[in-house]
C-alpha cells in the first residue's frame, strides 16, 4: 500500500518552495546591481535602479489591477448563464461555502478542450472561466474538483504572488538592458592593472546581464509549477475528495481533440493561469508552466 500524504503538508511545502524561489530571483537582482555598481559610477547605477523599479512597478500594477478584464478579453469569454450552466454555479456555490471565499464571477469560453482558469487581484474581484468542453465532458465531482483548484488559486493569492514575480523579472530585464546599452558610452581609462580589472568586471557584467533574465524566467516557471501543486492540495482541502480532481486531470491527459476543432485563442502569456497547459506540450521540462499531469494525479491519489 502506498504511503499517504497530507494535503496540509503539500500546501505548506509548496508555499515554502515558492518563497525560496522568489528569494532566488531577488538575489539575482541584487547581484546584477552589485556588478553594475562596480563597473559604472555608483550614482548612475542608483538612477538606473530607481528607473527600473518605477517602470516595472507601474507596468505590472496596471496588468495586476485589470488582470481579470485582460484575461477574459483575451479568450473572448462570456458570462455564464445560471440556467444553461446550472451545475457550474452549483459547484462554485458549494466550494464558496466550504472555503469561506466570496462567490466568484463565472465565465465561459468557447473551446472543445477541458480547461479552466482563475484571475482577479483578490477574492472580492475574482473571476473563474471554464471552457465549454470542460462543462460538457466533466462529471459533477470532476467539475467540483476543478472549481476547487481554481478557487484555491484565489484563496492563495496566486495572482498577487505571480505579479510580484513579474515585477522582479521586469526589474532584472530592464536593469540588464540599460547596463548593456550604457557600455557604449563608458570608457576604460586607468593604468594596466585597473584596466584589466575593469575589463573583467565588464565581461562578468555582460555575461550576468544576458543570463540573469533567462534564469529569472526559468525560476518563475518553477514557481508556477509549485503554485499548481499547492492549488491541487488546497482543492482537496475544500472538497475532501481528491478523486474528483484526479479524474478530471486524467480526462485532460487522455482527451484527443482534433486539430480542426481546436481554437487556440489563448495567448502564451495566459498559459500559466490555466489548470493545464493549453498548448499541450508533449515534453515537460524547465520551460513548462505546469508540472506533469501524471505526477499531479499520483499525489492526489496519495491524499
Amino acid at each position: 500500500m502506498s504511503e499517504r500524504i497530507s494535503f496540509e503538508d503539500q500546501i505548506q511545502k509548496n508555499k515554502i518552495k515558492s518563497f525560496i524561489l522568489i528569494a532566488v530571483i531577488f538575489a539575482f537582482f541584487i547581484i546584477l546591481g552589485y556588478i553594475i555598481s562596480a563597473v559604472l559610477d555608483p550614482s548612475f547605477f542608483f538612477i538606473i535602479m530607481i528607473f527600473a523599479t518605477i517602470f516595472s512597478l507601474i507596468y505590472v500594477w496596471l496588468g495586476y489591477y485589470y488582470s481579470d478584464k485582460i484575461a477574459l478579453s483575451s479568450v473572448r469569454a462570456k458570462p455564464a448563464s445560471q440556467t444553461e450552466h446550472r451545475q457550474l454555479y452549483h459547484s462554485a456555490e458549494g466550494i464558496s461555502i466550504a472555503s469561506g471565499l466570496p462567490m466568484p464571477k463565472l465565465y465561459v469560453m468557447e473551446s472543445e478542450e477541458i480547461n479552466a482558469f482563475a484571475s482577479g487581484r483578490d477574492p472580492k474581484h475574482a473571476v473563474i472561466c471554464f471552457t465549454t468542453g470542460a462543462i460538457k465532458k466533466l462529471s459533477k465531482h470532476e467539475l467540483e474538483g476543478v472549481m476547487a483548484h481554481e478557487m484555491s488559486h484565489i484563496a492563495n493569492y496566486d495572482i498577487r504572488f505571480m505579479t510580484l514575480t513579474a515585477v522582479l523579472i521586469g526589474m532584472i530585464s530592464i536593469l540588464a538592458q540599460l547596463f548593456l546599452r550604457s557600455l557604449w558610452f563608458s570608457n576604460l581609462d586607468g593604468d594596466n592593472r585597473d584596466g584589466r580589472v575593469q575589463i573583467f568586471l565588464i565581461i562578468l557584467g555582460i555575461v550576468f546581464a544576458i543570463l540573469a533574465p533567462i534564469v529569472a524566467q526559468l525560476v518563475s516557471f518553477a514557481i508556477s509549477r509549485k503554485r499548481e501543486y499547492a492549488a491541487d492540495a488546497s482543492g482537496v482541502k475544500f472538497t475532501r475528495y481528491p478523486k474528483g480532481l484526479a479524474d478530471a486531470l486524467r480526462k485532460i491527459k487522455n482527451e484527443h481533440v482534433p486539430e480542426s476543432e481546436r481554437k487556440h485563442i489563448t495567448a502564451k502569456a495566459m498559459a500559466p493561469l490555466f489548470i493545464s497547459d493549453p498548448f499541450k506540450k508533449k515534453i515537460q521540462n524547465m520551460f513548462s508552466t505546469h508540472p506533469p499531469i501524471d505526477d499531479r494525479i499520483k499525489k492526489l491519489e496519495m491524499m
